[in-house]
């Protein structure tokens, strides 16, 4: 099983299906991209059948200073803070806390009178949605709403005007904010990736009458062994952030990540956590399980099942920001993650079921169900993200046997 020390065991790759010399060379394309000075480091973990076969840092944690990476070093993981969220929302509904079918509203009844945006003869109105939107849409990110970074539509400038990116609100002060804006499509019409998961966590801390931190303190993060995975980064522990290059080597500006040393009001329910390697490891191993770690059960495996299943359905994707170029051809989505619909249509490797997600300074993972195995890659290039996940999906691949 994933053990909670820094320094992983490893399994034999042979044994568990995975061509050592292929492995190898996964190891060596990273540190060839060290060496180009492209990427600042990263730690990647493999693990199949409960063994980690491949667990294994490259380059710098801290560039600037020369502090090498390590395998415990600590990462702003952004939107892979969604995935756990997201357990968090589900682990209410298996308590009969919650319906998925539930309108927002009756958590956060600011949204009650919320607005869509239409266009009509060239000339912008607003009126009340023809359907309130769910607990559901939240989760699989059809409530309508959207991210100001995705384009420059007239609600995203709205977004942006509203500082929804502010940390220094509590996270229902973030609710309200973002209920007096309109939507940006009808609920349950289209898959636009946004603020949906912050807004869940406002609701999970509504529902449950604790702080977001503290409910997935107690819930997943306590009970699954992730020691490391928290909102802030206590002082002990800053020697471990890694940070990206001070310059990014394409773009040429300087970065500007999270501040991970300082307390912010909101805990960001869709972008706000810092973890580990081996943590993150810890929560793909439970899913991959079926909900299950070490004796430890936080979702069943018809829940698990269920989240990772396709939500969309006949429900398009938007394709005219860049929404969707995060949910490729060949791709549905869960509660809380992207699924791969087939085999064939994506322009990368993977198999039917998978499901994966990222964050935006460049971690990502995914998980194979039908081949019992799950990848995770983590380093702090935002600009390079693009290029390194697919890079990375197809290298596991390329190693894997059977």
């Amino acid at each position: 099983m994933i053990p909670t020390d820094k320094q992983l065991p490893l399994g034999s790759a042979k044994d568990l299906g995975f061509c050592p010399q292929r492995v190898r060379h996964l190891v060596e394309t990273l540190q060839a991209e060290v060496a180009k000075a492209r990427l600042p480091g990263a730690v990647a973990l493999i693990a199949r059948h409960g063994q980690v076969l491949l667990h294994q840092n490259v380059g710098q944690q801290d560039p600037a200073h020369g502090v090498p990476m390590e395998l415990d070093s600590i990462f702003r993981i952004y939107s892979m803070t969604k995935p756990i969220v997201s357990v968090a929302a589900m682990q209410l509904m298996e308590r009969g806390l919650l319906l998925l079918s539930d309108p927002v509203a009756k958590y956060l009844p600011e949204f009650a009178d919320i607005q869509v945006s239409t266009v009509v003869n060239g000339q912008a109105q607003q009126k009340r949605p023809k359907t309130e939107p769910t607990v559901q849409d939240l989760l699989r990110h059809t409530a309508g709403l959207t991210y100001e970074i995705l384009g420059s539509e007239p609600i995203q400038r709205q977004y942006a005007q509203a500082r929804l990116a502010s940390r220094t609100r509590s996270n229902r002060e973030f609710s309200k904010a973002l209920a007096a804006l309109p939507l940006m499509f009808e609920p349950g019409t289209v898959w636009e990736y946004s603020r949906a998961t912050d807004l869940l966590g406002a609701l999970v801390e509504v529902v449950s009458g604790q702080t977001l931190g503290a409910f997935l303190h107690d819930n997943i993060l306590g009970p699954l062994g992730m020691v490391d995975t928290s909102f802030v980064v206590p002082p002990d522990k800053y020697h471990r952030i890694a940070e990206p290059f001070a310059i990014d080597p394409d773009g040429g500006i300087a970065p500007r990540l999270i501040d991970l040393r300082q307390n912010a009001a909101m805990e960001a329910g869709g972008a706000g956590l810092a973890s580990t390697s081996a943590d993150y490891a810890r929560f793909l191993q439970c899913l991959l399980n079926g909900g299950e770690l070490d004796g430890k059960r936080i979702l069943s495996t018809a829940t698990v099942r269920y989240m990772t299943a396709d939500h969309l359905g006949n429900i398009g994707v938007h394709r005219a920001g860049r929404s969707g170029e995060l949910l490729p051809p060949g791709h549905g989505f869960g509660l809380g993650f992207a699924v791969r619909l087939e085999e064939g249509v994506a322009a990368q490797a993977g198999s039917k079921g998978l499901y994966f997600w990222g964050g935006i300074a460049g971690t990502t993972f995914f998980v194979d169900p039908a081949k019992d195995f799950f990848a995770l890659m983590m380093l702090q290039a935002p600009n390079q993200r693009d290029y390194y996940r697919p890079l990375f999906r197809n290298l596991v691949y390329a190693a894997l046997l059977e």
